[in-house]
């Protein structure tokens, strides 16, 4: 798997992100894996040419954290990795102990840092916008973290274009530490983030590293087959996110494409979010062993305009209003 640049950095990272939210606390999530079960996943990736890795602090409440550094110190060199984690969500009781206030940055850097097992963070996130949070507030306060060599970039996540189009503008009058990346909600179900934001990374030289690049199963299987698996039974956020009229329109093309291909429908979904104009490494969990081999041969396998047409076709204008809850 070849190195990719990330947006206009030198950064260079594989074209598929390994997401570690599914490794962790069983007890966050039905589906999370501990520890020894997640193993594997991480060699696998590390063997196929895997070098970015994302988690959160509030991953498992921290222990996604301590997971993903444990193994990656395990198995491999910590200059050849890139890790990439969150703040914004709760953290514990107190007033201060979410969002995105100064304190909260710093004391959830320093306690990311220590769970990561790491002196530095190569990307950190801002997991959620804040509107209780002065703008300026939060970008001086990251700015500040990576001057104080705790982090190497910065990025954001899931928040409207004008947002991140006044965050880039305050920084970049300030003299300040800008996002360099926005990992974004983006799949065939929910294509909403093409109408500004992609435009506004492209224009900008942001990196794009879209989460749930499979609607979070939906477009792995057939309509009927969705509730069959643990994760598909323990999601209520999936089903918010994807109660649309022409969902199951989109699934079916998917799959019939896949039956077509010889391949399975994870291969053509997530092949079609990382051929679109702007995605830089979409981000994929894996709890079985053909999540990662799909996603590993996903980023080879060219769809035709003819494909890619039937795959768009049945999408519908969604209502308007946030579309990814805070976890």
């Amino acid at each position: 798997m070849e190195p990719i640049r990330f947006g206009t950095t030198g950064l260079q990272v594989s074209p598929l992100c390994l997401g570690m939210m599914s490794y962790g606390d069983p007890s966050w999530r039905s589906w999370v894996l501990e520890e020894s079960a997640a193993e594997p996943f991480v060699l696998a990736a590390l063997d196929a040419g895997i070098n970015f890795f994302d988690t959160a602090n509030v991953y498992s409440q921290g222990r996604s954290e301590q997971i993903t550094g444990a193994l990656l110190a395990r198995h491999a060199r910590r200059e050849e990795v890139v890790i990439a984690t969150k703040v914004h969500g709760r953290m514990g009781d107190g007033p201060n102990r979410q969002g995105l206030s100064r304190k909260h940055v710093f004391d959830e850097v320093t306690a990311s840092l220590r769970r990561l097992g790491t002196d530095y963070i190569d990307l950190y996130q801002v997991h959620r916008f804040d509107p209780d949070t002065p703008l300026e507030e939060t970008l001086e306060a990251l700015h500040d973290v990576v001057k104080a060599g705790w982090v190497r970039y910065l990025g954001a996540s899931t928040m409207a274009a004008w947002q991140l189009a006044k965050a880039l503008g305050i920084s970049a009058g300030r003299g300040w530490q800008g996002f360099v990346s926005m990992q974004d909600h983006y799949n065939l179900l929910d294509r909403e983030t093409e109408r500004e934001m992609m435009p506004l990374c492209r224009d900008a030289g942001l990196a794009t590293i879209p989460w749930s690049p499979l609607a979070r199963g939906y477009l792995t299987r057939r309509p009927e087959a969705t509730h069959a698996t643990t994760r598909g039974a323990d999601e209520p956020i999936a089903e918010r996110l994807y109660a649309v009229p022409w969902r199951d329109a989109v699934v079916n093309a998917v799959c019939d494409v896949a039956d077509e291909r010889g391949v399975a429908p994870a291969q053509v979904a997530l092949a079609w979010v990382a051929s679109r104009p702007g995605v830089t490494a979409p981000i994929v969990g894996a709890t079985k062993p053909h999540h990662l081999t799909d996603a590993i041969a996903a980023i080879e396998l060219e769809l035709s305009a003819e494909e890619v047409a039937r795959l768009e076709a049945p999408y519908g204008a969604r209502p308007l209003g946030p579309s990814a809850p805070v976890l």
